[in-house]
């Protein structure tokens, strides 16, 4: 005999049970599927943050608890991976020359990026129009992993992060990540493990710049 509901109880949704077992999502999960959904649906530039909260059911203020801008949203797939940046850079083998020791981190660090983790803004760039807006938010993510590159080859080679020779190393190497990496996004189906397109990218400028910070 079916249990009657108290008096007030409200039916259950999608978004308040758990179906099989498995938890809710999370509003930072319902923000993302919402905004993926918009930026598909009517492009990025006309989807503003109160229609993704709203798709999502949550207020503006939950949206910015979670992201500091609309533009975040089409870095997702790719900043856990550069969040771990600093702490590769840190445990690269102490023995090698500076720059073996930099390609090692960097190539751990590519290593570790999940191979279906292809940001939307690529993915889907023709779609949503989003190219532009992806790489301009990406300018602040590019300064700062040059300036933890910069900090590493200054550490490692003994010179200081203001030196222009590693400056100009820092500049160089985070272009190069940025080049395999988007050549292995743009790559589709065919792209292999993003190591290896990191690797390649990175390795003539390695070369270039040895002979200046491996001679401590």
């Amino acid at each position: 005999m079916p249990v009657p509901k108290a008096p007030g109880t409200p039916a259950p949704n999608a978004s308040s049970r758990n179906v099989g077992g498995r938890p809710r999502r999370s509003s930072r999960a319902t923000l993302e599927d919402a905004a993926s959904e918009l930026f598909l649906e009517q492009g990025y530039a006309a989807t503003t943050i109160d229609q993704i909260a709203q798709r999502a059911g949550v207020g503006r203020n939950t949206f910015f608890s979670y992201f500091g801008a609309k533009s975040d949203l089409l870095w997702l797939d790719a900043d856990p991976t550069l969040e771990l940046l600093p702490a590769e850079l840190a445990a690269a083998p102490a023995d090698l020359p500076p720059t073996a020791a930099l390609a090692a981190a960097l190539h751990e660090l590519a290593s570790r990026h999940p191979h279906s983790a292809l940001p939307i803004a690529l993915s889907q760039r023709e779609s949503m129009a989003t190219l532009d807006e992806f790489l301009r938010a990406g300018l602040p993510r590019f300064l700062a992993v040059r300036s933890a590159i910069a900090e590493f080859l200054a550490d490692r080679s003994g010179r200081t992060a203001a030196d222009p020779i590693v400056r100009a190393a820092a500049a160089a190497i985070t272009a190069a990540v940025a080049t395999g990496a988007g050549d292995w996004a743009l790559a589709g189906s065919e792209r292999g493990p993003l190591a290896d397109a990191v690797d390649l990218a990175v390795a003539p400028v390695l070369g270039g710049f040895a002979s200046l910070l491996n001679a401590r």
